[in-house]
């Protein structure tokens, strides 16, 4: 918790002096994200949001399922979640929501969701400028303060349904003070190589019907993702180079193959499905520069990279993942596919074709 006595990490400031610290390190580097601006300061995300509540932003509250539902009213926006590694942003209109429960879709092809409410915890409206233009969002972050899902206006955007939604959904108290809470371990029981019945492991996976029942296998089997890959090996998951990812964005850009692009928060996976066009080396930055699809990923984080195969009723599907040094996935690539319908020739012939590495254990 970060309070006017100083519970956050960083010492002994106020919070004036956490706002006073905010202004100045925007000034003096503009062009730190959010996200890295709220760790050099030693505050979560959420917390340094919060702490701006009454200076153009507006705390919220739920029902979060009410509040997706009542996004089409906005009309054109930008959504953008990401993980530590990657950044995925896709410009679209809000429609065919489904939410019966804490897990939620958004299904069409501009903005494509997987939902998992529970870890819609805090929820701002920010209205800010930056570098000369002023934005306006909704936010929404996990217990622990990890931004999981925010949303744009765009210059499309219906501007004049922003203040009638932000003043339904506002909460009764519009605080600066975030009690952040732990969130709960996916997998809070691993076992180690040499537990895992790997015969068993191999001949549940062989036995899944769609490709959503990998998590179901990790928890039965008490394993990670890249443990399961490592130990399945063979026809399931073949290692490959940390390249994987940039040649097969350069060679579905130069031949128009589409694509599926998944990335990951705790509270959303947003998914992007067509092509991709322009492919830019920035730096540590690999980036897609298209006008309403942008992904921004930090090769240097990549530690391993996976051709995976998972059955399903039309014959295996084929992903690229890529997982960081914590074994967190970064990021996922399909050829474009419907259920239904087998995955394009084009498609496999590409990521079976990606060079090997040997899979010794890290």
């Amino acid at each position: 918790m970060y309070n006017e006595t100083s519970q956050g990490a960083t010492p002994a400031h106020s919070l004036p002096e956490l706002l006073d610290a905010w202004r100045q390190l925007r000034e003096n580097e503009p062009g730190l994200r959010a996200r890295d601006l709220a760790a050099r300061l030693g505050v979560s995300e959420a917390e340094l949001v919060a702490s701006r509540c009454g200076d153009g932003v507006t705390r919220l509250e739920g029902p979060w399922p009410a509040l997706v539902e009542a996004l089409p009213e906005l009309g054109h926006v930008m959504v953008l979640t990401r993980n530590d590694s990657c950044v995925h942003e896709k410009k679209g209109c809000f429609d065919h929501i489904e939410i019966p429960g804490i897990m939620g879709l958004v299904l069409n092809e501009a903005i494509d969701l997987r939902l998992f409410l529970k870890h819609w915890v805090f929820g701002f409206a920010v209205r800010e400028e930056s570098r000369g233009r002023w934005l306006q969002s909704l936010q929404f972050f996990d217990g622990d303060g990890r931004a999981v899902h925010k949303v744009y206006l765009t210059e499309q955007s219906r501007h004049d349904a922003w203040a009638g939604l932000v003043a339904r959904f506002a909460a009764p108290v519009q605080s600066p003070l975030l009690e952040l809470l732990p969130v709960e371990d996916p997998l809070p029981r691993r076992l180690d190589d040499g537990q895992v019945d790997v015969d068993a492991l191999r001949e549940r996976w062989g036995r899944m019907r769609d490709p959503h029942d990998f998590f179901a296998l990790l928890k039965k089997h008490k394993v990670t993702r890249t443990q399961a890959l490592r130990l399945a090996g063979g026809d399931y998951a073949r290692r490959v180079g940390n390249d994987a990812i940039r040649v097969v964005l350069e060679s579905a850009a130069a031949s128009g193959l589409p694509i599926m692009v998944f990335v990951g928060s705790p509270g959303v996976v947003q998914i992007h499905t067509g092509p991709v066009r322009n492919i830019k080396l920035m730096g540590p930055w690999l980036n897609v520069l298209d006008e309403d699809f942008n992904l921004h990923l930090r090769e240097d984080h990549v530690v391993e990279s996976w051709v995976v195969r998972k059955p399903s009723p039309e014959g295996h599907v084929t992903s690229l993942e890529l997982y960081d040094a914590a074994g967190g996935q970064i990021v996922q690539v399909f050829g474009k596919r419907k259920p239904g319908v087998p995955e394009l020739t084009e498609w496999r012939a590409l990521a079976d074709g990606l060079p090997g590495r040997e899979t010794a254990h890290a």
